[in-house]
């Protein structure tokens, strides 16, 4: 099975890009973020067409989370979290797991929970998450999205430059790795690709050459339950999408397992 992940940064804007990208990946299962539209105004039909099911969570403008399976899922679900209807999460449930496409605040410039609420909604997201995605024997999770936070020091371009930038603070990435052990999720990005591999999936459209300067960041990931019945087999980020006209500041990334 291949899963996609990718922040769309606004599926009016690429809906050719994301047909592009399904027709050559062939995946079973794409998790979409920041979608930007409405439910009733998301490309529905042309994906269903394809043979795809279409499950949204989406609201005017901003943020918005989709589901695109070639499984029928057997039951939809999305969570409020930080008790805002915000479109940031859905899921859903199949035979043998279930799939979140999440999309995690971004936090603001300032890193200071008394000077940015941004931040301050952003942190308690995060330990929202931590209890949302607690282990259970019985699951497999599989979470993706673009998680706003670079967790390791090698996942940005400079840690030195960075670790007191937003998405990549000390307290952010603590959090994160702390959702990640609670819940006994395996990182799969990082499980076959690792530096000196090019690991950034996104790079800030400021840069007008992102390939030459290279100042990315790792903030979106695929993660998956470490069950026995868990076969990784691959995972990849697939950054030329970042040099189309019109990219989204994000590139989708994969990973293909088997449940044994």
């Amino acid at each position: 099975m291949k899963i996609l992940s990718w922040n769309v940064n606004s599926i009016r804007v690429r809906k050719n890009q994301l047909l592009s990208l399904i027709k050559k990946e062939n995946p079973d299962i794409v998790c979409l973020q920041e979608t930007k539209t409405i439910d009733d105004c998301f490309p529905k039909e042309v994906l269903e067409k394809k043979g795809y099911f279409v499950y949204i969570n989406g609201i005017q403008s901003y943020n918005g989370v989709a589901i695109i399976s070639k499984i029928e899922a057997n039951k939809i679900n999305s969570h409020k979290f930080c008790n805002l209807d915000d479109a940031r999460h859905i899921q859903a449930n199949f035979k043998n797991f279930s799939i979140h496409s999440i999309y995690v605040p971004a936090g603001g410039d300032i890193p200071d929970i008394n000077e940015n609420e941004k931040f301050e909604h952003k942190l308690r997201f995060l330990d929202e998450m931590e209890n949302f995605f607690e282990f259970n024997e019985n699951q497999i999770n599989v979470i993706c999205g673009d998680l706003n936070v670079s967790p390791n020091e090698d996942d940005v371009w400079s840690h030195k430059q960075l670790q007191n930038i937003v998405s990549h603070t000390k307290v952010e990435r603590e959090k994160l790795i702390k959702i990640m052990n609670k819940g006994k999720f395996i990182d799969t990005t990082r499980m076959f690709i690792s530096p000196p591999k090019n690991v950034f999936t996104w790079w800030s459209y400021r840069s007008k050459d992102f390939k030459k300067n290279n100042r990315g960041r790792r903030l979106d990931h695929i993660w998956i339950t470490d069950h026995h019945k868990v076969v990784s087999l691959n995972a990849k980020i697939i950054i030329e999408t970042r040099s189309l006209p019109q990219p989204s500041d994000h590139v989708p990334i994969s990973y293909e397992f088997d449940l044994g």
